[in-house]
């Protein structure tokens, strides 16, 4: 899909081109705080099949304390998906893992399940950075692990001070942004902070986060981003993770 310039303010959905893969997404049943059964998976799916989603990779939170999933937890939730599954769309799981000291021992141990290959999707609290944020980041990478972190543009304790971004890139961490906060979903903050994300062209990816059925809804809301083109240049990435 090409971006109509003509058009100042396009709806979300408009922007999604047929063919997308989404790399980051709640939709395994009863899991995390995404989908809470297999029907409302489906429903979920099936919505995204309709916005052109191709594939999707349903990445459920890994998070000591709130959401204790394991491999195992994860893969079993899958196949129970798998077996009520008849949608002409791609189906594929793996975690989003919050930073902690515990992503050290999973990493050593070869036990991060990844989106792709060695890419690993991370996030961190909303609140504040991990103190051991850069140890844990070099630990994935030492360990062959290429760390994808979740919607930069939420973590607000950043913005005043914007070098931590640039610090991110630097010792080899991807962006990826959310595609909802691209409109006012998550407020005006976080699409200013996309914006000037984007204009320094730090976005390598982005997802849908996809928890629910009002997430599907507000993909009909307006971009009011500036840096309109940009981001449908950073859509059109996803196409690394089509394979």
């Amino acid at each position: 899909m090409i971006f109509n310039l003509f058009k100042s303010k396009p709806t979300l959905k408009e922007l999604i081109p047929n063919g997308f893969v989404d790399i980051h997404s709640h939709i395994l049943p009863g899991i995390d705080d995404g989908a809470k059964n297999i029907e409302e998976s489906l429903v979920l799916i099936t919505e995204m099949k309709k916005m052109g989603f191709s594939k999707i990779i349903g990445t459920p939170h890994t998070y000591p304390g709130l959401y204790n999933n394991s491999n195992e937890s994860i893969k079993d939730s899958f196949e129970k998906l798998k077996k009520e599954f008849d949608l002409d769309i791609g189906l594929c799981y793996a975690s989003e893992y919050m930073i902690d000291s515990s992503l050290i021992k999973k990493a050593k141990d070869n036990k991060l399940m990844c989106i792709k290959e060695n890419y690993v999707l991370i996030e961190m609290s909303y609140l504040a950075p991990p103190i051991n944020l850069y140890e844990i980041i070099f630990e994935l990478k030492v360990n062959g692990f290429i760390p994808i972190l979740a919607h930069p543009e939420r973590y607000f304790f950043f913005s005043d001070n914007f070098k931590e971004y640039y610090k991110l890139k630097k010792v080899g961490c991807l962006f990826q942004a959310n595609l909802l906060s691209a409109t006012n979903f998550y407020g005006l903050q976080a699409a200013k902070i996309m914006d000037l994300l984007l204009k320094r062209d730090l976005f390598d990816f982005v997802g849908s986060d996809i928890h629910k059925l009002r997430h599907i809804k507000a993909f009909d809301s307006n971009i009011i981003l500036k840096q309109k083109k940009k981001f449908q240049e950073v859509i059109s990435k996803n196409k690394f993770f089509e394979n």
